[in-house]
């Protein structure tokens, strides 16, 4: 994979998984974070030029927008499409400083921010017989229907109970925790609703959490953020919902799945 990266003033380190289930595709490009717009737009500085890149991350992306940050971006595969990149990865450095500092020089990590790459994990790690949640399942379906609302995957095998996925990305960590929501969802608090009531309903349900960076030692709902998700996660996995935190491998090369995380008990204050 092409990656320039001059003029952000960084060297990305080498690839350290040498065949990530979802590679990133040739002629990725490495360029300098300017400035979001309406969260979907993102300016880049990229061979000393403006260059506006798509972004599918609708939440904050908290403590991610660091100007000068250097942020790894996929060509699009629709060459006529007005945004001729999209936001794939973004260097955060150990230090809550921008890049072109020389106190981030000493290290940091690559974090995914693409949407879209849970969904897509979650499609590759079954196939690939990584997932152990889903032994003896032998069929995934994409956005599958349920009522008036679709959750991401639906897994179906014989003798066992249909089992409805919804994932979603995790790029926050706070107090050594990999947190989510980033921003307040009550979409995602639809979700939980929704797989409880698979459960009530005598199925299975589980909550697909990719964790998209290397620090943080556990996984919890973000309450400090949204505390109406945090107290209907608990409520939910209670209720049997399954919660399955991975931890993703990022490197300039692509994504792989690592290893499962554990999740933080409910807080005494939290009802």
């Amino acid at each position: 994979m092409r990656s320039d990266s001059k003029h952000a003033g960084f060297t990305p380190p080498a690839a350290t998984t040498p065949a990530p289930l979802l590679p990133l595709p040739p002629c990725c490009i490495t360029a300098a974070f300017v400035q979001r717009r309406k969260r979907f737009s993102v300016l880049l500085q990229h061979e000393s030029a403006d260059l506006w890149v798509h972004s599918n991350n609708s939440g904050s992306m908290l403590g991610l927008c660091l100007p000068g940050a250097p942020v790894l971006a996929s060509p699009a595969s629709n060459p006529a499409r007005k945004l001729k990149y999209t936001q794939e990865c973004v260097w955060l450095a150990h230090r809550a400083v921008p890049q072109s500092s020389p106190a981030a020089r000493a290290g940091g990590f690559w974090v995914g921010v693409n949407t879209s790459t849970p969904n897509r994990m979650l499609e590759a790690a079954f196939h690939a017989g990584r997932l152990p949640f889903a032994q003896g399942y032998t069929t995934l379906a994409r956005e599958a229907k349920r009522g008036q609302s679709r959750l991401d995957g639906l897994l179906t095998g014989p003798g066992l109970p249909p089992l409805w996925v919804e994932c979603k990305n995790v790029t926050m960590v706070e107090d050594d925790a990999a947190c989510f929501p980033d921003a307040a969802s009550e979409r995602g608090q639809k979700h939980l609703r929704e797989l409880m009531d698979v459960v009530a309903c005598g199925e299975r349900a589980a909550m697909f959490y990719l964790v998209q960076r290397p620090d943080g030692a556990c996984f919890a709902p973000a309450d400090f953020i949204d505390p109406a998700y945090a107290g209907l996660f608990y409520q939910a996995l209670h209720a049997g919902v399954e919660m399955y935190p991975f931890r993703a491998l990022v490197s300039p090369a692509g994504i792989d799945l690592g290893a499962l995380l554990p999740v933080r008990p409910q807080p005494p204050a939290l009802p």
